[in-house]
């Protein structure tokens, strides 16, 4: 018999997305894009911060050199300023991975000093080789209103 005890603690607080990270052309640094075509620009009005992930799943070349933060005034991209960085790292085999995290507060002062009113975020990668592709994670988190499924468990 399943247990009526509710089970969901953190899919309900945080919003979690992952996504297969390809270079949609011959470039090797680009914002996070889900497949090779769409950049993952995600709302951060209902949170307190956001962090991302990626870790390297295809060598084509030398595998990612640096993982960003950047927020943006719209959906679009308008605007991109770099919140955080790794500086260059060396993920340069399969399973190798970086992570980091803003507060919603550091993004708004950085935006603030360059007057913009920044509210999207994206995980931004350099990759060593256009070839270099990575799962990506990101996790929205310090929801205001917690609700039950807020992160789906399956997407197919």
């Amino acid at each position: 018999m399943a247990s009526l005890v509710a089970t969901e603690k953190l899919f309900s607080q945080c919003k979690i997305e992952m996504f297969t990270h390809m270079p949609a052309d011959g470039t090797t640094e680009q914002s996070v894009k889900a497949g090779t075509t769409t950049v993952t620009w995600k709302d951060l009005r209902d949170y307190d911060g956001f962090a991302v992930g990626a870790c390297q799943a295809v060598k084509g070349g030398n595998g990612m050199i640096e993982l960003s933060i950047y927020a943006a005034e719209s959906a679009t991209g308008t605007n991109a300023t770099e919140i955080k960085t790794t500086g260059v790292i060396a993920a340069d085999a399969i399973g190798d991975y970086a992570l980091l995290e803003c507060t919603a507060e550091e993004i708004a002062q950085i935006g603030r000093a360059a007057g913009y009113a920044l509210r999207y975020v994206a995980g931004y990668i350099d990759s060593h080789h256009n070839d270099d592709e990575q799962g990506v994670v990101y996790i929205r988190f310090g929801c205001k209103a917690q609700v039950t499924g807020l992160s789906a468990t399956t997407i197919s």
